[in-house]
């Protein structure tokens, strides 16, 4: 047996941490044992009952999606030997692949019948021990340490600049101005990531006090409180990270020319807000403005912010954590703080002693 927590979907407050048998074999040959976990709004929506699917069978999932852990067994063939540290992918293909499924673009599921570990229909990561297929398994520089366990979310902002990318090149582009609203996770990754573009970048957030202010300035991006205007007219791309209705249709309005909007935040339903639809339209079909949404990320994209990730300032990195939570204290770690970034959960006793300052 082992610890993990625990959540009942669509029941409010449900969560606990419990005991749970050991990982079936079914799950995959490589046994991992969990490090830490990342904490995000998804989980918290979950425990709020809002959304989740448990497996098949049962009533209750495991949460955790963001995963850091350390191997334990492995097949020869597998790529992977004991004390290797790995991410585990999110996402699985449906049972019967659709077009993109089928070629590893799971992310780009059609039909909509993909699994994903601590959200729909598959254990999360956040148990003492896990198992997973060596094709979902993607090992990570021992240099980075602990801030590997920031790979899940930095692939999320890879795919998206790589579809930003992708979309700039259907005519001549030469993107300068980058606006990131939201100075989360999401939104302090894009802006490293648009930094190591070498291009200009503006964060938009309201809060005035914390270590967000210093990230992005630090990377030598300009931070603002207030409005779009303000903070960088005519972007050439925006990230979208809030996902606040009324923020989403005015960086809709305010983007350049040719501009690229990619929504990355998603917007809560329930919420009606009155807009000029008409006029958006209009300048979108003006201007060949395009605004698409992205949300998860291949094995393509883990790689792709592995290297990222490993190309950061690790000091840097290592401020974006600004909660680090034993097991024993696990529900503190779903308390959302107005300053905060990135709160994580080691699971691991040699995790809990780690420091955060990364090797050298």
């Amino acid at each position: 047996m082992m610890r993990a927590i625990i959540v009942t979907p669509g029941v409010e407050d449900s969560v606990r941490l419990d005991e749970v048998g050991e990982p079936d074999p079914a799950e995959g040959s490589v046994l991992v044992e969990t490090l830490m976990i990342g904490v995000c709004g998804t989980d918290r929506e979950i425990i709020a009952g809002e959304h989740g699917q448990p497996p098949p069978g049962t009533d209750d999932l495991v949460l955790g999606h963001e995963s850091l852990g350390s191997v334990l067994e492995a097949p020869r063939d597998s790529g992977l030997t004991a004390g290797d540290l790995v991410v585990g992918i999110v996402r699985r293909p449906d049972p019967e692949p659709c077009v993109n499924c089928a070629v590893g673009e799971w992310d780009m599921c059609r039909n909509g019948r993909y699994t994903e570990h601590g959200i729909k229909g598959l254990d999360g990561y956040a148990r003492e021990r896990f198992r997973l297929d060596p094709g979902y398994a993607v090992r990570v520089d021992p240099a980075l340490g602990d801030l590997a366990v920031l790979l899940e979310p930095a692939s999320i902002v890879a795919k998206a600049w790589e579809h930003i990318e992708r979309i700039g090149k259907r005519a001549h582009w030469e993107p300068r101005r980058v606006l990131v609203t939201g100075a989360g996770p999401i939104g302090l990754l894009a802006a490293l990531m648009g930094r190591q573009r070498g291009l200009e970048v503006a964060a938009l957030d309201r809060v005035v006090d914390g270590p967000k202010p210093r990230l992005v300035t630090d990377l030598d991006a300009t931070y603002h409180v207030g409005d779009i205007e303000a903070a960088c007219a005519d972007a050439d791309v925006v990230i979208e990270a809030t996902g606040a209705a009324e923020l989403v249709f005015e960086v809709m309005r305010s983007s350049a020319r040719n501009g690229i909007v990619c929504l990355t935040g998603v917007t809560s339903p329930g919420r009606r807000i009155e807009v000029a639809a008409g006029l958006i339209a209009h300048q979108i079909v003006l201007e060949n403005d395009v605004v698409f949404g992205s949300v998860n990320a291949n094995r393509r994209h883990y790689e792709q912010a592995a290297h990222v990730l490993a190309a950061a300032d690790p000091d840097w990195l290592g401020r974006l954590i600004t909660r680090r939570v034993p097991l024993e204290r696990w529900r503190d770690a779903y308390e959302s703080t107005p300053t905060g970034i990135k709160t994580v959960i080691a699971l691991a006793a040699s995790a809990e002693s780690r420091s955060w300052q990364p090797p050298r």
